[in-house]
């Protein structure tokens, strides 16, 4: 009976520490490893007590054996109507409080480069249409940047652009006008990446738009300085200049711009002495001919 008694034991408490285990991530479990533990406990009451033949000790542990079972009752109810609510039948439960977690933090996204553009305004296929000023309300509607799409408003914005730095109406092929209509690609594309920055191939066309700006800027600064200067001033376009040219100084690289330097001294100096020589050709010649007159 003794032995019965110990495996129930063994078998509770095991019980009770894997329950109380998974309470770490089921809060709701940690009542029944608590009611198992209770029980273990009452179990090894039972087991510890001896049949005696003294009165009062039998009394005294019949008195402690019904104090456990009053209490495993009384705690047994309290557990199932905590479980009740923390269950949801009654009240929401409380997760539980995690002090690892942080508030998340979220990027303030930077104003778009289309917010500028009126919803009132008309399309660019309409734009130009007589009847479509006068239409009534639903159709404008339909026609406007209010119920247009994204590829529709882009290209308005980049007419706007071009309208800033062409030379004159009929312009579209300038370099002023590449210059603006890749603006307007590059901050699409820039927009885009920062909200999908795991788009490669979008990241891809941005640098390429970027390397080709770049170009038409370096060109343009060469030919046109002024118009350069107007063209990044009306664009709100940063211009860096490119690195001066460095390499590293080596003792071969040292020895070959020497010699170099040599070389272009000595011919420097064989054409000094042609020069010298042919001017005192040409100074004889004519001597002999104004004394021949």
């Amino acid at each position: 009976m003794r032995f019965k008694k110990f495996v129930c034991l063994w078998v509770s408490l095991s019980l009770s520490l894997s329950l109380q285990k998974a309470a770490a991530s089921r809060p709701t479990l940690h009542y029944c490893g608590r009611l198992t533990f209770l029980y273990s406990l009452v179990i090894l009451s039972l087991s510890v007590v001896q049949p005696c033949d003294s009165l009062p000790v039998c009394l005294l542990c019949s008195l402690v054996i019904l104090c456990l079972s009053a209490c495993l009752s009384v705690y047994l109810l309290c557990s199932l109507v905590i479980f009740s609510l923390s269950s949801g039948v009654l009240i929401a439960p409380v997760p539980p409080v995690r002090h690892y977690a942080r508030a998340l933090r979220r990027k303030a996204v930077p104003e778009s480069q289309l917010s500028d553009l009126q919803p009132s305004l008309l399309r660019m296929d309409y734009a130009a249409v007589p009847a479509a000023q006068t239409t009534d309300d639903l159709v404008r509607r339909l026609i406007s940047l209010e119920l247009a799409c994204h590829s529709d408003k882009l290209r308005l914005k980049k007419e706007q652009l071009v309208q800033k730095v062409r030379r004159d109406e009929n312009d579209r092929s300038s370099v002023e006008v590449k210059v603006a209509v890749l603006t307007a690609r590059i901050r699409n594309f820039k927009e885009h990446l920062q909200k999908h920055h795991k788009d490669k191939a979008n990241k891809r066309h941005m640098l390429l738009a970027v390397d080709q700006r770049k170009k038409l800027l370096k060109r343009l600064r060469l030919v046109n300085h002024e118009a350069f200067q107007r063209v990044c001033t009306l664009l709100d376009i940063s211009y860096s200049f490119p690195p001066e040219y460095y390499r590293p100084a080596t003792r071969r690289w040292l020895a070959k711009k020497a010699l170099c330097m040599k070389v272009y001294q000595e011919v420097q100096k064989h054409k000094a002495d042609l020069r010298l020589k042919l001017r005192k050709e040409v100074l004889s010649s004519s001597s002999s001919s104004s004394s021949s007159q």
